[in-house]
């Protein structure tokens, strides 16, 4: 797990509404395959004009370079880049955390249909003294590397900060 390791992503402070989408992949498109294509977190309501790639404080990007999010554990997350560093504890988080083997493991808690959502998983941060938190999701196909994208409206103000799970691409003719 690559937790506090990942690109960050400047968004103003404040507190915003994550969303998963998730995409019927079956053939006969009747909700007997389900994948999570997009982990958002929606900064601001808006007609989106463009979606592009999310950029960082510290270097913006090339024509067609994305920042990735790396996987290996089937797994995608937002938190607060700040809250990660001072409201976890020290220690291994995956073996303490994530696959311990308890109920309330946050594997345990993602796949939980009574927790929020099977699939999905809304945590309170171990040391967290105002709510922070972290919100995980299965990563579409699993494994791999995965875009972060934004959405913009017509002046360039940001309305949301997506990863793109590549559950959901541009149709083709085949």
């Amino acid at each position: 797990m690559s937790l506090g390791e990942a690109a960050v992503v400047d968004v103003p402070p404040g507190d915003y509404p994550v969303q998963v989408t998730v995409a019927d992949v079956s053939e006969e498109q009747d909700g007997s395959h389900l994948r999570e294509a997009f982990l958002s977190v929606r900064l601001a309501d808006g007609e989106v004009a463009r979606v592009e790639a999310a950029t960082t404080a510290e270097q913006e990007l090339g024509e067609e370079e994305f920042w990735m999010v790396g996987v290996d554990a089937g797994t995608v997350g937002f938190a607060d880049a700040e809250a990660t560093r001072s409201k976890m504890p020290a220690g291994d988080w995956y073996e303490d955390l994530f696959d311990n083997g308890a109920d309330d493991s946050w594997f345990a808690l993602m796949d939980s249909p009574d927790h929020l959502r099977e699939g999905s998983a809304n945590i309170v941060l171990p040391l967290a003294t105002e709510g922070e938190n972290i919100v995980l999701t299965h990563s579409g196909w699993g494994d791999g590397a995965y875009p972060i994208v934004r959405t913009v409206d017509a002046s360039g103000r940001i309305l949301a900060v997506h990863i793109d799970l590549l559950v959901v691409g541009p149709e083709s003719d085949d």
